[in-house]
């Protein structure tokens, strides 16, 4: 019996699919076998020796100490695409919010309650909240994944004209992207030629506040900034400067912090991006069905962590080894056992998995024992 502790509430149709005969779900576990997680923190988590694997049901893994976990041999999954939908949905949202005050105007009229020929005031008063159109504007896209990628190709048939920068876009996610998308090399390339700004990129070192005071200055008077992303992308002390000088008239973002609400200029949404019956239920399932096939298989799909490996089973034994990546450790490793073997590698780290019919103590000890192994896990 193997047990998986949830440190959020995970949708019951994820959670359902682990066989009530094999896996123990539940909030209150000690030691478990694998973790199913939203957004709680967990870098000050200690983890049991029997953890295996953490799946995030979502595609952000800020709040999970991703190093660490590969040093102890525990793969970190999450599920992307799973709530890029929902994601979508809200930055056409966002675009709208960002363009005419309709949260302001909502607010203001609520005012008018108890007054009389309401309808009459609305009149007078809704000129202070008009704005402009988004057909026929520019809208410029940093990251082209499945979040931006989807919202690229909406936003051609809402009437805009759609640019977008991505480094590391794929050939998958390109191949659902609009022809008619224009592709350019620079996120300065994107500041300069557009009306509204979208981000769809994580939190890295390279990205952490990299919308800043040079950033805007690039940018054209009067943007309009979406952020659906992180909070951290945006640096806000120069938002706010750009945003009273006028040079951003907009910032829509999904992360609301104690510098971001009730300023004007500046809709915070209180992170409603994957939160559709929809993409929680897509988000939970897929992280289930990740940890099923690595803890039953071995086999590791969406990992962040850790190089993605999967096989089918060719032996009555699979010897799933996480390893650091040191030249001639995986060798060593599989000299060992008299099967068959792959060896994966991403960045730092490595996996090796062996199918073989008969797995001696002594062996299993000796691979235990080489430096730079982390966790052997026997299926």
């Amino acid at each position: 019996m193997k047990n998986i502790q949830l440190l959020n509430k995970i949708a019951p149709c994820g959670t359902d699919l682990f066989d009530k005969e094999k896996y123990a779900v539940a909030e209150n576990i000690e030691n478990p076998d694998a973790i199913m997680v939203r957004s709680a923190v967990m870098h000050e988590m200690e983890f049991g020796s029997n953890l295996k694997a953490i799946a995030r049901a979502g595609a952000g893994v800020n709040n999970i100490p991703l190093d660490r976990c590969a040093e102890e041999g525990i793969v970190v999954f999450n599920t992307p695409g799973a709530n890029a939908n929902a994601v979508k949905e809200l930055a056409i949202a966002a675009l709208m919010l960002a363009s005419r005050d309709i949260v302001g105007g909502i607010e203001w009229a609520k005012t008018l309650e108890g007054t009389e020929n309401v309808a009459k005031q609305v009149e007078k008063g809704k000129s202070k909240f008009g704005g402009v159109e988004i057909t026929g504007k520019t809208l410029g896209i940093i990251g082209l994944g499945a979040i931006g990628g989807m919202l690229a190709n909406a936003a051609e048939g809402l009437g805009m004209k759609v640019i977008g920068c991505d480094p590391y876009l794929s050939v998958d996610a390109a191949w659902n992207i609009s022809s008619t998308v224009e592709r350019v090399a620079t996120f300065e390339d994107v500041f300069k030629m557009s009306d509204y700004i979208s981000v769809h990129v994580p939190a890295t070192n390279e990205t952490k506040g990299f919308l800043n005071e040079k950033a805007f200055g690039m940018m054209k008077n009067g943007v309009r900034i979406i952020n659906l992303a992180r909070a951290d992308l945006v640096n806000v002390a120069d938002l706010k400067t750009a945003l009273e000088s006028g040079k951003v008239a907009s910032y829509v973002t999904d992360f609301p912090t104690e510098e971001t609400i009730c300023v004007k200029g500046i809709v915070a949404i209180p992170h409603l991006g994957a939160s559709t019956e929809q993409a929680e239920d897509n988000c939970a399932v897929m992280a289930a069905k990740e940890l099923i096939d690595y803890l039953e298989n071995g086999n590791i799909k969406n990992s962040v962590n850790y190089p993605n490996a999967a096989t089918p089973r060719a032996k009555a034994n699979r010897v799933c080894v996480l390893h650091e990546n040191i030249e001639g450790l995986a060798s060593k490793i599989t000299s060992l056992y008299n099967g068959d073997f792959m060896t994966k590698t991403r960045g730092k780290y490595a996996y090796t998995i062996i199918d073989t019919d008969v797995v001696s103590d002594d062996a299993l000890s000796a691979t235990k024992a080489f430096e730079g192994v982390y966790k052997v896990n026997i299926i």
